[in-house]
């Protein structure tokens, strides 16, 4: 019987578009959260192989990892936070390796990891380190900001008499579903290394992202130019967190995913 793909924050936002991607491609998968569960489900018509199998581990704590790591040999490692996601993936090494089974690794990071000076790049770079330091075979794709936590923060801002816009602040948002296509394709492939990042088909600022979603919720707020101090406003001037040569670009614009998500 083919080894269950572990995923870890299967119940995410990408982890809920990976998990039955891989159950359609026939593979069971074994989801590592921290509510878990003791049930399997099976993927409606991929057949009785294809089954979803939930496990109870905290990553950041140290706790079930071993258990779900129980005779599989390739993990997916989607789950992130606002911190800690570096000591996270080293918890996951860590017990991967001590497995003496998992033959191939795939992480998700962000573009940027080794360039913008903020703290979640750097938790995200030093994950990297980790998996490419592990001696396991490995994947990493680094994808740029959802569309959905594009839309986050423009529904947030939204919600002020005025809505601030630092001019160097750039996006390329990606989405989600498109990534999550992507991972499915490296977890089923062999390891591959740090591959191309994936990006969406344009680059907005702030405001442009923002002015669409007003756009298509019939709105209008007045917008504030404003500057991005620091360190961090000299990378995002830079663009360090986009991705401007060489990646994988994505179909689906900003303005399609709005359509789609936003009503007035």
């Amino acid at each position: 019987m083919t080894s269950p793909i572990l995923v870890t924050g299967g119940t995410g936002t990408l982890g809920r578009l990976v998990v039955p991607r891989l159950l359609a491609a026939g593979r069971p998968v074994r989801v590592l959260s921290r509510r878990g569960g003791d049930h399997a489900e099976a993927a409606p018509g991929a057949g009785t192989a294809a089954t979803v199998e939930y496990v109870a581990g905290d990553l950041l704590a140290d706790q079930g990892i071993d258990a779900a790591l129980a005779g599989v040999q390739t993990v997916l490692h989607l789950a992130g936070g606002p911190k800690g996601d570096d000591e996270a993936t080293r918890h996951l090494v860590r017990a991967a390796v001590g497995t003496g089974q998992v033959r191939h690794l795939v992480y998700v990071s962000v573009i940027g990891a080794d360039k913008v000076p903020l703290g979640w790049f750097r938790a995200k770079r030093d994950a990297e380190r980790a998996v490419a330091g592990s001696g396991l075979p490995w994947t990493t794709l680094r994808a740029a900001q959802f569309h959905d936590l594009a839309l986050t923060v423009v529904e947030k801002m939204a919600k002020l008499p005025m809505i601030p816009v630092p001019g160097s602040l750039r996006f390329q948002p990606v989405d989600a579903r498109e990534v999550a296509d992507r991972l499915v394709e490296l977890a089923l492939g062999e390891p591959a290394g740090l591959v191309p990042d994936l990006a969406g088909p344009t680059v907005y600022g702030l405001d442009e992202l923002s002015r669409g979603y007003l756009r298509a919720r019939g709105r209008r707020r007045p917008m504030l130019p404003v500057r991005m101090p620091g360190a961090a406003g000299r990378a995002y001037r830079s663009g360090d967190n986009l991705s401007l040569a060489g990646a994988t670009v994505g179909r689906r614009s900003w303005e399609e995913f709005l359509a789609e998500r936003v009503t007035r």
